[in-house]
């Protein structure tokens, strides 16, 4: 008889742990789930060898695609209920809600590449998860059975098998390979009589089939929701050409202007910041911002908050689409506001961007103060307090921390009031805020200059912002003097709800006139006359408006907005 060859033994413990970690990748890749959102729904994804991706929506049937994974690998999604918090209705007709989902969806159908990449990358985190530790339990098994069996064991068992380690290697692999034929040979083919449903033709969904009582709701409502996505992808592609049409002229102008000697000098080292605000939801405008970023050469972004409606977990997709709008090596700087929430503030932190907490940070070499609103409006709840403090409170400690910082460049805070007692201390020399939806300034409270951005999602009363824009849409460009430590100009870029652009030209920032007596920063007050009501979302106390350009909104806003209309400010 042949005498059998012994491997090294280095060469049979490489086979062994191949075998293991092999085996764990492939227990870690088809167990992989993730729970994230589907439009408006809460959802399960779940990795399994069908070679479909399956959304099961319960009694309605099912939606199903071929799923672009290798090796019979496909996804399970079990849609499960909308929150609590979004399900708040009206008096509004069976239509009328209807075409109110539909413009949560078109969320989901406007930028669904964005939902695709977070199920990615949760299920590629999951499946490395779940392999670390199946290597761990069989690390430990591993080490368990070694003690069991002691050194003489041991050396019996290795002195049976190590001789058979060609024989063992080959049957293992012989074992994946007809696994992986079964695993293949189960995948389900699309079932004879069910075509792709032509209402995704030309969609991220093209090819989709259809399965039970979704079917006949696709077939009479899914050419609505179709027109609605089709005409958002329009609207927003056609207002961003126009952009850049209207940054063009506004280049062409200003050249002449500068040439003239009508444009003052500006520092080669000045920061130039974008300034947006209340976008509630409304992706659409995401390349829009991304286009005036990029013509601008903008070194900062400053978000003033409301990025969200209510601040779910849902509504990541929302804050994932503004995040790739901000430019590569841009800083983005936020200030929740009262329709954000803790969680939204950790969702923008997981994208790096720096979310105020109440301490200085620099960017560019602006010190930047602020902090998120302590309050928070839910849809058809009002508003409560979500923190430890007042807004009065809030408004004095950001007064306090100025003047003991004392170099503090700019105050960034959602609602305006909040900061007027660190303007009126001295120690703040400029205030960006949002929340009002409306634009008011550069105007001088106390010792500062406060700067109120207007929606930069066409925020309108009693609208929704999602869809083509009900209002007119701004942001605004600030250029920062870092030798001097002054914001020198404002520059407004507005889109209207006709999806025409304008580019302003800049407007100069007034200087500061010292109160009478008064040529050095006093001391912080110890509180401030912030009461907002509880009953509904904080709103500034009437502001000095300035007209707008070309035409541009004039109405103050309300003290008191209702919280029956899909946005409170």
């Amino acid at each position: 008889m042949t005498e059998r060859r012994t491997p090294p033994r280095w060469l049979r413990w490489t086979l062994v742990v191949t075998a293991a970690v092999v085996a764990c990748v492939v227990y870690g890749v088809t167990t992989a789930s993730a729970e994230l959102n589907l439009g408006p729904h809460e959802a399960v994804y779940e990795v399994d060898t069908d070679g479909l991706v399956v959304t099961d929506l319960g009694p309605l049937g099912t939606l199903e695609i071929d799923s672009p994974l290798p090796l019979g690998l496909g996804v399970d999604v079990t849609v499960q209920e909308i929150p609590a918090d979004l399900t708040a209705v009206d008096d509004a007709s069976t239509l009328d809600k209807l075409v109110g989902d539909l413009d949560r969806y078109l969320q989901f159908y406007d930028s669904p590449q964005i939902t695709f990449d977070a199920v990615t990358w949760a299920l590629v985190a999951s499946a490395a998860r779940r392999t670390v530790g199946a290597l761990v339990v069989v690390a430990l098994a591993a080490w368990g059975v070694r003690l069991l069996l002691g050194p003489r064991r041991r050396d019996e068992l290795s002195a049976t098998l190590a001789p058979r380690t060609w024989q063992l290697t080959a049957g293992a692999v012989v074992v994946g390979v007809v696994g992986s034929t079964l695993v293949a040979g189960d995948v389900t083919p699309p079932r004879a009589g069910r075509p792709a449903s032509e209402v995704f033709a030309g969609t991220a969904l093209e090819g989709a089939r259809i399965t039970g009582r979704l079917a006949s709701v696709v077939d009479t409502y899914g050419g609505q929701l179709l027109e609605l996505y089709e005409e958002n992808e329009a609207f927003y592609a056609a207002a961003d050409d126009d952009l850049h049409d209207a940054w063009r002229a506004w280049e062409i102008r200003d050249a002449v202007r500068t040439n003239l000697g009508a444009a003052s000098p500006v520092p080669e080292d000045a920061v130039t910041m974008l300034v947006v605000s209340d976008l509630h939801c409304n992706t659409g405008m995401s390349p829009l911002i991304r286009s005036t970023a990029e013509l601008s050469g903008t070194d900062v972004m400053l978000n003033a908050g409301d990025t969200t409606m209510n601040g779910t977990a849902v509504e990541k997709a929302c804050v994932d689409s503004f995040a790739a709008a901000v430019p590569d090596d841009v800083p983005m700087i936020v200030a929740d506001g009262n329709h954000d929430s803790v969680l939204t503030s950790a969702q923008e932190a997981a994208h790096g961007q720096v979310v105020l907490d109440g301490s200085v940070v620099e960017a560019s070499g602006v010190r930047i103060l602020g902090d998120r609103d302590v309050l928070e409006t839910r849809i058809g709840e009002g508003t409560t307090v979500a923190r430890e403090r007042t807004p009065a409170e809030q408004a004095a400690e950001l007064a306090a921390t100025a003047c003991a910082e004392g170099d503090v460049d700019l105050l960034l805070v959602h609602t305006p009031v909040v900061g007027d007692p660190a303007l009126e201390s001295g120690c703040v020399p400029f205030q960006v805020s949002g929340h009002t939806h409306r634009r008011a300034g550069p105007v001088q409270v106390g010792q500062g200059i406060r700067y109120v951005s207007a929606s930069t999602a066409g925020a309108a009363s009693g609208q929704a912002t999602v869809g083509p824009l009900r209002g007119t849409a701004e942001m605004t460009l600030l250029r920062f003097d870092p030798e001097d430590g002054r914001v020198l100009d404002v520059q407004v870029v507005s889109v209207n709800p006709a999806g025409q652009a304008t580019v302003h030209d800049r407007e100069p920032v007034p200087e500061v006139v010292p109160a009478v007596g008064q040529l050095e920063p006093t001391a912080a007050p110890e509180a401030a006359p912030v009461t907002p009501s509880p009953e509904a979302s904080p709103v500034a106390t009437p502001l000095e408006l300035e007209d707008p350009p070309d035409g541009g909104s004039t109405q103050e806003p309300s003290p008191s907005p209702s919280p029956e209309g899909p946005l409170a400010p």
